[in-house]
């Protein structure tokens, strides 16, 4: 047995060290000019035939080509006529970095023992080596919300940059935000199960209680000057009461949402987010009413409830777009799984078929997300001033048919864009053109 397990290790190390994935992009040395291509700055306006200048990774310059091509000295010329141009898509809500092989517990973080753990932080977990960061920067995410998933109050959420040697270089905005599953008052069988039907979770109200208990052991440890003992777990939840933290509530039901921001609200919890919010639609004037913000689920699902419409999820940012509710998007599934998340800019596409302005789109996963996570003053958008987190397009970066990320630069170095899925199909495709060849012949 003991030599089984030493062949199974090796043959692992051997495949991990086979695959590496690439290293981070050295320090922005000369000015780099971005010009010719079409700029979407992510607030809805659009620059046919722009420039952007990028200076010690910060955007210097936005709007109509100036730089003279032919007497440009000492800078980096890209140019990129009939390209699109947009700031880095920010992935929400995502285990990206915490999960990796689904089948092997030991390569999954993204929850902790326990159902109160605010103190845990999902930052000091990240893997910069993870397989699936480099896929997801490929079809133009460069920013990630790396939160926990696990237990009610699950710890701490902080963003990261997809192009680092450890989570220290990676950390954007450490610990920004708490996350909470906030539990459903109803559950079904399924949309497999149709006599099933809905039906009244008989512990709500002894969850719900727990939380509430917790919370005002919150306020009431936050109030006290110098706490001694300290406590880790009521420490972590001080900033949601001064501002310097926002609240993540995992909820989808009218009737649990309004439970959840009401209860928030109810011990000065200033800042609250609703994440998943499939009936978030129906309560706009509430959203509204008490600033609260919407990550909805990724489009590509099918409705929770059989008699619902079928484009229920692809219509529901149009209709939170036009009531005048901040939100944006994610793609990372209930237990954490991150196989998708490159496939995050389509499910923004596909809502942008059912209703939504694409410019509005686009902002959605770039300047609504920044704001969502108060890093608004540092990206999301192509402003003078602001990190060159910034994405160059052959084609329009939400249709799946067109997206070609060709360049990508994060604080202005230019990353590299191989994946291992690209070095499989490079691989294949020499494989088959080799056996077409020799048949030929």
């Amino acid at each position: 047995m003991k030599k089984y397990i030493n062949l199974v290790l090796a043959c692992f190390v051997c495949l991990t060290s086979y695959a590496q994935t690439p290293s981070a992009a050295p320090a922005q040395k000369l000015p780099i000019v971005i010009q010719g291509g079409t700029l979407h700055i992510g607030n809805g306006t659009v620059i046919a035939n722009g420039e952007i200048r990028i200076s010690n990774g910060k955007i210097d310059y936005i709007g109509a080509a100036v730089t003279d091509a032919t007497k440009a000295t000492n800078i980096e010329l890209i140019k990129a006529e009939g390209k699109h141009i947009y700031p880095s898509l920010i992935l929400l809500n995502t285990a990206l970095g915490l999960n990796e092989v689904e089948s092997v517990r030991a390569t999954l973080d993204h929850s902790e023992v326990g159902d109160f753990v605010p103190h845990v932080r999902s930052l000091i977990a990240y893997n910069t080596d993870s397989e699936f960061i480099p896929v997801t920067r490929a079809n133009g995410i460069l920013l990630a919300q790396v939160a926990p998933h696990g237990g009610t109050i699950c710890g701490t959420s902080s963003v990261v940059q997809l192009d680092a040697w450890n989570w220290e270089d990676a950390a954007y905005q450490t610990d920004n935000g708490v996350y909470m599953n906030f539990p459903s008052s109803f559950n079904g069988g399924g949309r497999w199960e149709a006599d099933a039907g809905m039906q009244k979770v008989e512990k709500y109200k002894e969850e719900t209680d727990k939380i509430e208990k917790f919370l005002q052991d919150a306020v009431n440890y936050a109030q006290l000057k110098n706490p001694a003992p300290a406590n880790l777990k009521l420490a972590a939840m001080k900033g949601l009461f001064d501002g310097s933290k926002k609240l993540f509530i995992r909820v989808n039901f009218a009737k649990d949402i309004i439970a959840a921001v009401q209860m928030a609200k109810k011990y000065n919890v200033m800042h609250v987010v609703v994440v998943g919010g499939y009936e978030t639609p129906l309560i706009t004037d509430f959203l509204k009413a008490n600033n609260v913000a919407v990550i909805l689920h990724e489009s590509f699902n099918v409705p929770l409830r059989m008699d619902d419409d079928i484009d229920t999820h692809f219509k529901a940012a149009a209709q939170l777009h036009a009531a005048g509710v901040l939100f944006s998007m994610a793609y990372t599934s209930d237990d954490g799984s991150v196989r998708n998340s490159r496939n995050l800019p389509f499910a923004m596409g596909m809502a942008c078929g059912f209703g939504l302005d694409k410019e509005i789109g686009v902002a959605a996963l770039t300047l609504n997300a920044a704001k969502i996570l108060g890093i608004e003053s540092k990206t999301g958008s192509l402003e003078v001033g602001k990190d060159a987190n910034i994405v160059i397009s052959s084609g329009d970066i939400l249709d799946i048919r067109t997206n070609q990320v060709t360049q990508a630069f994060v604080q202005g170095r230019m990353i590299s864009l191989d994946n291992k899925q690209k070095r499989l199909n490079t691989k294949y495709m020499d494989k088959y053109r080799s056996e077409k060849s020799l048949e030929r012949e």
